[in-house]
């Protein structure tokens, strides 16, 4: 099993930047284009929130667009911050387990070997998540129905503190009952996130946690400190979520652009 994941594309209507200055449907495109060309082949596509800038019919038609051109393999999201989960579900509503939940985009995949549970962490209007009540008891159930299957949740926003302020006044609410409830099901072993446009991994409870890189733009590496954050146009990045036998989840870091090689290892005359 291959699973790619590429997190906070933040697209925009054509032909317009975000921020005024990142070109995020450009840098989707080759997201997607690097995603395509993978090999071995991906078995699926996983998209952990921000998929628009600003929550815009326009912006998902567009990601929409570069979906059916570049991407022949099943593509499953989940809302960020910076989506609206109407329009999310009214564009994006073909791709499966989108509208399967009829409040939130939250749904399970069944067909791998490995099971995936896709969480919705929006609060709307909130730069911060949440896992309320209902999504919580959702969650609950629905991995005590395999409890022996090994399990990804993804969700956009991660549950831990990373030592990036502004960072960490955004994770999810009430990261100790999300804790308790994933220590409870000790058939999860990864849970991959997005919302930091950085690779951090951690753990929360007995599973490995982590955030993939953005693709639309990165967020400058500085810790401690309170200030509100910069960013910057360090090359993208994907991560691939692999299943062996015998092993288990095995993950790897790859970045979307394109770099001089590959070439043989030779030896050196001595």
């Amino acid at each position: 099993m291959i699973l790619i994941q590429i997190s906070d594309l933040h697209c925009r209507p054509r032909g317009r930047a975000a921020m005024r200055t990142c070109e995020s449907n450009s840098l989707t495109e080759r997201a997607l284009c690097a995603v395509r060309d993978f090999r071995p082949r991906a078995d699926a596509l996983v998209i952990t929130g921000d998929l628009t800038n600003n929550g815009q019919v326009a912006e998902y038609e567009t990601l929409a667009e570069m979906l059916g051109r570049i991407i022949d393999m099943p593509v499953y999201v989940i809302p960020g911050n910076h989506d609206d989960r109407t329009n999310l579900r009214a564009v994006l509503g073909q791709l499966p387990g989108v509208t399967s939940d009829p409040e939130f985009v939250q749904y399970a995949v069944e067909d791998l070997p490995v099971r995936l549970v896709m969480l919705d962490t929006l609060i709307p209007g909130s730069p911060a998540g949440e896992l309320c009540g209902r999504r919580m008891e959702w969650l609950d159930l629905t991995l005590g129905l395999q409890p022996d299957k090994p399990t990804i949740l993804a969700m956009h926003h991660p549950s831990f503190l990373c030592g990036i302020g502004h960072l960490d006044r955004i994770i999810l609410r009430d990261p100790v009952g999300f804790e308790t409830l994933v220590a409870k099901h000790r058939q999860v072993r990864r849970i991959i996130c997005g919302h930091h446009h950085r690779v951090i991994t951690t753990n929360v409870a007995q599973a490995i946690a982590s955030t993939g890189s953005g693709v639309a733009h990165i967020v400058e590496l500085e810790l401690f400190t309170h200030n509100d954050g910069m960013w910057m146009l360090e090359p993208p990045g994907l991560q691939v979520h692999t299943w062996i036998e015998g092993t288990g989840l095995v993950s790897h870091s790859g970045f979307v652009e394109r770099f001089p090689g590959p070439w043989p290892f030779i030896d050196d005359p001595a």
